[in-house]
C-alpha cells in the first residue's frame, strides 16, 4: 500500500507542477495582449493616405454577346497610385495589394498584385499597374449607362485597393488588417461621339481615396 501511495503523491505533484506552469504562461500571454493594447490605444495608427495621381484610358470597347443579355467590355486602363504614411512612430506592412477597376460598383479589370513593401514614418511610395480586362460580361443596363456617359463626354471609374496591412511600433508588429481604398478617376473629353472608346478621355485632376482599415 504505502508503495501505491507514494507513486499516486508523485503524480499529484506532476499535476500541480503542470497546473501552476499553466497558470504561469497563461498570466504571460495576458501580460503581453495588455501591453500590445496599450501600445496601439497610445499610438493610435492613422490610416495611410492614398491618392490617384494619374489614369490613363488606353482601351474602352463595348462588344455585342453571345448571350443577348450582356455586352462584353475591353478596358485598358494604367493608373498612378501614391501612399503615405501620416504616422510619426508607425510603420506599415503592406503585405498584399490588389488594384482592380471597377464601373458603377461593376469589376471591369483583373486585379494587378502590386509588390509587398514596408513604409517607414513619412514615406512615400508610387505604384503605376497596367490594369486589364479583356470581354468582361457588361450588364445591358451598365452599358446603356456607359453609352450615355460617352456621349456626355464624362466618365467615372473606379480604382480600387484590396489589401492587408500590418502596423509595426518599435520592435512591435500587429496581426493583419484588411485595407479596402476606393480612388475615383475623374475622365473627360472635348466632345462625346455617342460610343465608348478610349480616344479623347483624359483624366481630370488628382483625387483623394477613401480609405478603410
Amino acid at each position: 500500500m504505502g508503495g501505491k501511495d507514494c507513486g499516486n503523491h508523485g503524480e499529484d505533484d506532476l499535476r500541480r507542477s503542470c497546473r501552476r506552469l499553466l497558470a504561469i504562461l497563461l498570466v504571460l500571454a495576458l501580460i503581453v495582449g495588455v501591453i500590445a493594447l496599450i501600445i496601439y490605444l497610445v499610438v493610435r495608427p492613422t490610416h495611410p493616405r492614398f491618392y490617384l495621381q494619374d489614369a490613363s484610358l488606353q482601351q474602352l470597347d463595348l462588344s455585342n454577346s453571345t448571350t443577348p443579355s450582356s455586352s462584353l467590355l475591353s478596358t485598358t486602363l494604367q493608373v498612378t497610385l501614391a501612399s503615405r504614411n501620416p504616422n510619426e512612430r508607425v510603420g506599415v506592412y503592406y503585405d498584399r495589394l490588389d488594384v482592380y477597376a471597377s464601373y458603377k460598383y461593376q469589376q471591369v479589370t483583373v486585379a494587378a498584385a502590386l509588390p509587398a513593401v514596408y513604409q517607414g514614418h513619412g514615406d512615400v511610395d508610387v505604384w503605376s499597374p497596367v490594369l486589364s480586362g479583356p470581354g468582361v460580361p457588361f450588364a445591358p443596363y451598365l452599358a446603356d449607362a456607359l453609352r450615355q456617359d460617352c456621349q456626355a463626354g464624362y466618365l467615372v471609374l473606379q480604382v480600387k485597393v484590396d489589401g492587408r496591412v500590418r502596423w509595426k511600433v518599435g520592435s512591435w508588429i500587429s496581426g493583419h488588417y484588411h485595407l479596402f481604398v476606393t480612388c475615383p478617376a475623374f475622365l473627360v473629353t472635348a466632345g462625346g461621339n455617342g460610343a465608348p472608346g478610349a480616344s479623347g478621355f483624359r483624366f481630370q485632376t488628382t483625387t483623394y481615396c477613401h480609405v478603410e482599415v
